[in-house]
């Protein structure tokens, strides 16, 4: 049976993996100001950081209303869709209202909605691993089932170079921002289990935070030596890179992925950001 996956553009892609498994994406948009970016192969991302850096306020970010996931739904037969979570985003919403929308004039039609409870290389690893199911020949059934699993047992971490767009999106208060940018702390953040963000840790430089992040890879963990690790990076290629290599010395993956942020994921990481998952 061929089956299609279909993500929403915070799941950070490059060119390899999108051939190597057939993915098409959902753009979002992204509003800065009067200047409006659409989240998709066409996006000038170095445009987008200049006109973050520009503005007070934070960028605002809309999801594909269910249209956009329609027109993708009816190309295909048997779908497996990977989104943002659905408490950072209205575009897991959306993705099942399209797909009840369509399943109801087409009783042949399978589509499977996964809410990732993360976002940029957390979707990315969970489409990597709906690819590699699919290649395995699987039955949709234990397609689900296994990536369910491994949905569950996922790891997001993070660590942001700068506050900026935390503080004007309210999620932290500009007297705790300022201090922390002052004493230069940087906050290691994660996904919980029900998809929201969390401080994990936090450390005084961009170093150390850095360090921290690789030492809980150890700590949270489980059976990595069958993980693939995804490294997602927003104009940090050296820092990636250096996870990369410590990540390769004190732990077992099989494989190790380095990617650029995509829009939505630029927005969220912001210049200087890495997103990892496993």
């Amino acid at each position: 049976m061929n089956f299609k996956i279909i993500v929403d553009s915070c799941c950070d892609l490059t060119d390899e993996i999108r051939n190597k498994f057939d993915i098409s994406t959902a753009p979002l948009s992204i509003d800065i100001g009067d200047k409006h970016f659409v989240d998709d192969e066409n996006l000038d991302r170095e445009a987008l950081l200049a006109e973050m850096r520009n503005h007070n306020q934070a960028p605002k970010t809309a999801s594909p209303g269910p249209g956009r996931f329609l027109d993708l739904y009816k190309k295909y037969e048997n779908i497996f869709v990977v989104t943002l979570s659905k408490e950072l985003s209205a575009t897991y919403q959306n993705a099942v209202l399209a797909k009840n929308m369509l399943v109801e004039e087409s009783e042949n039609k399978f589509i499977k909605v996964f809410n990732s409870f993360s976002a940029s290389v957390g979707e990315t690893m969970i489409a990597y691993k709906l690819g590699e199911l699919i290649e395995s020949g699987l039955k949709k059934g234990e397609i689900i089932e296994k990536t369910e699993e491994y949905i569950a047992g996922m790891q997001t971490l993070f660590v942001l170079d700068s506050l900026d767009n935390l503080i004007k999106a309210g999620r932290m208060g500009k007297l705790k921002g300022k201090i922390a940018s002052f004493f230069n702390i940087k906050p290691v953040l994660g996904a919980t289990p029900e998809g929201t963000i969390t401080l994990v840790d936090k450390a005084r430089g961009s170093k150390r935070a850095i360090r921290k992040l690789v030492d809980k890879i150890g700590e949270k963990g489980e059976k990595l030596e069958e993980k693939v690790l995804g490294i997602a990076h927003c104009n940090a290629l050296e820092k990636a890179e250096y996870i990369k290599k410590q990540a390769a010395q004190k732990y077992n993956f099989r494989k190790i992925i380095i990617l650029e942020t995509a829009g939505i994921s630029t927005v969220y990481a912001n210049e200087g950001g890495i997103v990892i998952a496993f």
